[in-house]
C-alpha cells in the first residue's frame, strides 16, 4: 500500500515570472525569473520526484509506470498517461495573450499531446488586478484575425477583475493571459501545448521575440459567446470543514475545503486525490503516521490508501478526476441545491 505523497518542485524559467514564489512561501528559486512550480508533474517536460518515506527518490513517473493502478485508482488505473499536472505561476509580467488546443487537435498536430483545459485559483493579486478571459462578444475569427495582423489584438480581449480567493474557469479554445503581479495556483490537464497569438512586443530571455503560433491558435479558439469564467461555486457546510464545489469536467473536478478541525476522507480504491493548501496549514494522517503540509505545498492522496484524515486551519483546492454525477451532482442534489441553481453557480461540462 502506498501512502500520501509529496513532491520537489520542478522550476521553469520564464520572461514574465518574478520572485514571488520565494517572498510568498520562503522556497528558494533558481532563476531571477521564476514564472513556473510545477508541483505535481508527470511530463516529459517536468517530472516530480518523492521527497519522503520509503519511495524517497523514486519520480512519479516511475511509480506511475510500475503499479498504475495502485496510484492512480481502480476506476482509473487504465489511463496510459498521468492525467493532471499542477503548478504555482508567478506573472512578474503579463503572459502572452494565447489558448489552449481541444484533445483531438493536439494529438493530431501535437505528436499525441493531450489538450489543456485548466483552472485558475488567484493566490495573490494588488488592487484592481485583472486578467484576460476571452474575447469580446461579436469577436469573429475573420475579424480577430485582421486584428493581429495589424497589433490590434488588445482591442478585442475581455478583462475580468480578480482579487485573491477568485477561480477562473479556463476550457480549451478560450482565449486567455494571466497579467502583471498576479500568482496563481493552476490545475489542468497534463499537457504543455500553447499557441501564443500576442506578445505584447516584448522579446524573450534571449534577447529574440517569442514565437507565435497564430495559424493554430485560430484554429482551435473558440469564438462562440461564453459563459462567466469567473465561477461562484456552492457551498456545502460540515462540521469541521466547509466543501465548495467549482468545476467538473471530464477531465479534471475542484473542490475548496475550508478546514478548522478534522475531516475524515477515503479514496475507496477507486481513485487518486490531489490537495494543494492555499491558506493555513495542517497534517495529513494514515495508517498512524502524520506527514505536515503548509500554505503553497500539494500532494497527493494515491487511490489505494483507503482512509485518511486532513487537520488543522487551512484552505484546500481539492482536485480528482471525476464521475460528475456521483461525485459532483450528487452531493449537491442531496444538500438541497436544485439543477437550476447548478447550472448557474457551478461549471459543468
Amino acid at each position: 500500500m502506498l501512502y500520501p505523497l509529496f513532491f520537489d518542485s520542478v522550476y521553469k524559467e520564464r520572461v514574465w515570472g518574478g520572485n514571488q514564489l520565494q517572498n510568498l512561501y520562503q522556497r528558494s528559486v533558481p532563476y531571477k525569473h521564476t514564472g513556473e512550480s510545477w508541483d505535481i508533474a508527470c511530463h516529459p517536460n517536468g517530472v516530480s520526484k518523492i521527497v519522503h518515506g520509503p519511495l524517497k527518490g523514486m519520480t512519479l513517473q516511475e511509480l506511475f509506470e510500475k503499479d498504475p493502478k495502485a496510484l492512480l485508482g481502480q476506476e482509473l488505473g487504465h489511463l496510459k498517461k498521468f492525467p493532471l499536472l499542477i503548478k504555482l505561476l508567478d506573472a512578474q509580467d503579463k503572459l502572452s495573450v494565447q489558448v489552449h488546443p481541444q484533445d483531438e487537435y493536439a494529438k493530431m498536430h501535437e505528436q499525441g499531446e493531450l489538450g489543456k483545459c485548466e483552472m485558475w485559483y488567484v493566490l495573490s493579486a494588488p488592487q484592481k488586478a485583472t486578467l484576460v478571459a476571452g474575447l469580446k462578444e461579436g469577436t469573429t475569427k475573420e475579424k480577430f484575425e485582421k486584428a493581429i495582423q495589424q497589433g490590434k489584438v488588445e482591442s478585442y480581449l475581455t478583462r475580468i477583475p480578480v482579487q485573491a480567493g477568485d477561480i477562473i474557469n479556463i476550457p480549451a479554445g478560450l482565449v486567455h493571459a494571466i497579467e502583471e503581479n498576479i500568482v496563481i495556483a493552476e490545475i489542468q490537464q497534463n499537457s504543455d501545448t500553447v499557441y501564443r497569438v500576442y506578445d505584447w512586443n516584448r522579446v524573450g530571455l534571449d534577447g529574440q521575440p517569442r514565437e507565435l503560433h497564430v495559424k493554430k491558435a485560430l484554429d482551435v479558439i473558440d469564438f462562440t459567446p461564453q459563459s462567466n469564467p469567473k465561477i461562484d461555486g456552492l457551498m456545502i457546510e460540515q462540521s469541521d470543514a466547509t466543501y465548495t464545489y467549482y468545476i467538473a469536467n471530464s477531465y479534471f473536478a475542484i473542490e475548496k475545503i475550508q478546514l478548522h478541525g478534522t475531516i475524515e476522507e477515503n479514496t475507496k480504491n477507486l481513485k487518486f486525490y490531489l490537495y494543494t493548501c492555499v491558506n493555513g496549514e495542517g497534517i495529513i494522517e494514515h495508517n498512524e503516521i502524520q506527514s505536515k503540509f503548509k500554505k503553497g505545498q500539494s500532494f497527493m492522496i494515491p487511490g489505494d490508501i483507503g482512509k485518511y484524515h486532513i487537520t488543522g486551519k487551512a484552505v484546500l483546492l481539492k482536485s480528482y478526476v471525476p464521475d460528475i454525477p456521483k461525485d459532483f451532482i450528487q452531493p449537491l442534489l442531496e444538500n438541497g441545491y436544485t439543477n437550476e441553481d447548478i447550472q448557474k453557480h457551478v461549471a459543468i461540462e
